[in-house]
């Protein structure tokens, strides 16, 4: 099938690229493909939204009933001392990238199906349940388009009786926007050496739940956030968030920097313990868990942005690590990147330009607003990393605060988050303490909640480079991490009868984080695309 402009991922990134190609040019043939089974399906975030970018995109949001229901009314930010104890940062001393008057607390994935309406009401075609397994190339070596996978596919590799072929897709540009570590993305950045000049990546694993609360512990628009304990008790960076959103639910999350050297750790655990914390406890307690979820982020920086442009394509979004970590926000910055790219492309077309390599792209990238926001906050990550959460945030205080970001320097982070684990024998193992059942759970029931489902009898979507590696080299050397640092139980070491062991893959839990991809000490783990429409199903995530 033949268009226009091909875009993969109907994230925030992806969907206000095509709105804004049909704003600019209505006769312009569009498609954006979304594996999730419905716009929104995939889609998690904390999230307390931006709006600047959406006021440009559609400055008559309100009227068109964009769902921003809450807006902020307070900012709490905690340092948590230890499993009692907790020290409230004074407004004073908190970095303003922090501060959120104006903003929104949101459902992410209830505003991209909302834009996936203005899509398709702009004459945007949408197919939602099919993956993009695959690039396609022209003779030239340009990006041609993408195909989306076969269904009906066994494990076995055979066809089945619901076989359907995949389809191609072909544009005269290709838009990838398929968030954190995407599958296309990380070929085409190593295809055509996109980060040559850039620093390693560097993520974090998103674990959110959101709670019905008893309304009197509830303080709609109420803005929460710690840094400290729990991770710090083990040597690991990161942060919580706790949104009160309306109709008595709180969204309540913990973002562990997947730096962390200390393979006994778990995110997953580490955010069971975090909800038993006074501070956090006070508003859960009572409450019902409805909803869990889980996703990595980018949040490098633009030190570790790729070139985001290549002969006939572009990375847009977080496909190339458009998050500002200095705000928890990425949602803004990535909608302006595909508005930017939206209008390179049309330029591009206008003027009878097709597969080419669009530097304009970069060059108009550089000089949005979304570019020098991240430029002049692009030294608090590594600031976190290089000497933690407290001192971090105090240099942070002091670069964005009172230099606004215009120090003359960069602070470099050049070790990739997998290269950081160090040997099991290094550590002592931590014992978490068993779950609750009313504020802390196992990871079973919490995928469950997540709706994921996946046809059984297809190839396994989590392959390995060499299936030796787990048992032979990351259990004596780590414990085998993936066991634990996987926050939906995919990855286990069974003990069979006679005391031999086994590397059990459960690909029928994952819910497409992309952690096991980014973390594995070996990188000996790809995350490819499953069927269309498998995973998680998040309804208000």
């Amino acid at each position: 099938m033949e268009y226009d402009v091909v875009i993969v991922g109907a994230g925030p990134s992806g969907l206000a690229a095509a709105c804004r190609i049909r704003q600019l040019n209505e006769e312009l043939s569009v498609v954006v493909v979304e594996k999730g089974s419905e716009v929104g399906a995939h889609i998690l975030s904390g999230a307390v939204f931006e709006p600047r970018a959406l006021n440009e995109l559609f400055p008559d949001w309100k009227e068109k009933g964009a769902p921003l229901n809450t807006e902020v009314k307070g900012d709490d930010i905690y340092v948590l001392r230890n499993e009692e104890k907790a020290m409230k940062v004074p407004n004073l001393f908190v970095p303003k990238t922090m501060h959120n008057e104006g903003n929104y607390i949101i459902s992410l994935g209830n505003l991209c199906r909302w834009l996936g309406e203005q899509a398709e009401a702009l004459g945007v075609e949408i197919f939602p349940g099919f993956a993009a397994a695959e690039v396609v190339y022209n003779k030239d070596g340009s990006v041609k388009g993408i195909a989306t996978g076969d269904m009906g596919i066994g494990m076995d590799g055979e066809q089945k009786d619901s076989y359907m072929p995949g389809m191609e897709l072909h544009g005269k540009y290709t838009l990838f926007a398929e968030g954190c570590r995407g599958h296309l993305g990380k070929q085409l950045i190593s295809k055509f050496n996109l980060d040559a000049d850039a620093e390693p990546q560097h993520y974090g694993i998103g674990i959110k739940e959101i709670w019905k609360i008893p309304a009197e512990q509830h303080q709609q628009g109420l803005v929460v956030h710690t840094a400290g304990w729990p991770l710090e008790e083990n040597g690991a960076a990161g942060g919580s968030f706790l949104y009160h959103i309306e109709d008595n639910q709180v969204v309540c999350g913990l973002i562990t920097d997947l730096s962390y050297s200390n393979p006994h750790l778990s995110p997953f655990d580490e955010f069971q313990r975090y909800k038993h914390h006074p501070v956090v406890k006070q508003y859960l307690e009572g409450g019902e868990r409805i909803t869990y979820g889980a996703r990595a982020i980018t949040k490098g920086g633009i030190q570790s942005q790729p070139k985001m442009h290549f002969p006939g394509g572009l990375l847009i979004g977080d496909d190339a690590g458009t998050l500002n970590f200095a705000k928890i926000k990425g949602s803004h910055t990535a909608m302006k990147s595909g508005m930017v790219a939206a209008e390179c492309v049309v330029e591009a077309l206008a003027a009878d330009k097709a597969h080419a390599d669009l530097d304009s792209f970069g060059t108009a990238y550089k000089a949005s607003w979304a570019y020098e926001e991240l430029y002049a906050q692009r030294n608090f990550g590594p600031a976190q990393h290089k000497w933690g959460n407290i001192i971090g945030s105090a240099y942070a205080f002091i670069d964005i605060n009172i230099f606004n970001g215009k120090l003359p320097w960069t602070l470099s982070d050049p070790v990739a988050d997998h290269a950081q684990l160090k040997p099991a024998s290094e550590f002592a193992p931590i014992n978490y303490p068993k779950p609750d059942g009313k504020l802390s759970f196992d990871k079973l029931s919490s995928v469950f909640l997540s709706n994921t489902n996946h046809e059984e009898d297809q190839p396994c979507h989590l392959t390995l480079k060499d299936a030796s590696i787990p048992l032979e080299k990351n259990l004596p050397l780590y414990n085998e991490p993936a066991q634990r640092y996987c926050p939906a139980g995919v990855y286990e070491i069974v003990e069979e009868e006679g005391g031999d062991k086994r590397f059990q893959i459960n690909a029928q839990n994952c819910v497409h984080c992309k952690t096991c991809d980014i973390k594995d000490p070996a990188q000996n783990i790809t995350w490819v695309v499953p069927e269309g429409a498998g995973g998680p199903n998040y309804p208000n995530m």
